[in-house]
């Protein structure tokens, strides 16, 4: 694991809210809306941004936990901007948080969480488990 970021170092992606992100169950549509579960989706997606520097060849992340405050919908069309922010490399943890707006209006705040293991140590972790 290598670390090239320094703790505050932000990084930032963009989504353009497509009608699968909406909120839908088995029982059909909730709202037209950007879902909170494609919002969680994004928020990983955000935070492993600086995952994906970090990575020897022979790692890989895993997630450790999602923090999510929903505060404001998106439609389907809009483009939303998540900027994870480096808070803290811990071990082999990181933990970000981040911010998602459109345009200016902030939709929503989150933290996430990501373990940096050996491929090798998460598959015998998935195999243990799947013998249970």
């Amino acid at each position: 694991m290598k670390n090239p970021f320094s703790i505050g170092q932000t990084l930032t992606i963009r989504h353009l809210v497509q009608p699968a992100d909406t909120a839908a169950f088995e029982t059909g549509q909730v709202h037209p809306v950007y879902a909170t579960f494609a919002l969680a989706r994004d928020l990983e997606w955000a935070g492993r941004q600086f995952v994906l520097e970090m990575l020897d060849e022979d790692e890989e992340g895993i997630g450790t936990f999602l923090e999510i405050q929903h505060k404001s919908p998106a439609l389907v069309g809009q483009e939303v901007t998540l900027t994870a922010m480096l808070l803290s490399v811990s071990g082999h943890e990181v933990i970000c948080s981040i911010d998602v707006f459109v345009g200016d209006r902030c939709i929503a705040t989150g933290k996430t969480g990501q373990k940096i293991l050996k491929k090798e140590k998460i598959s015998r972790i998935f195999t243990s488990i799947s013998h249970e």
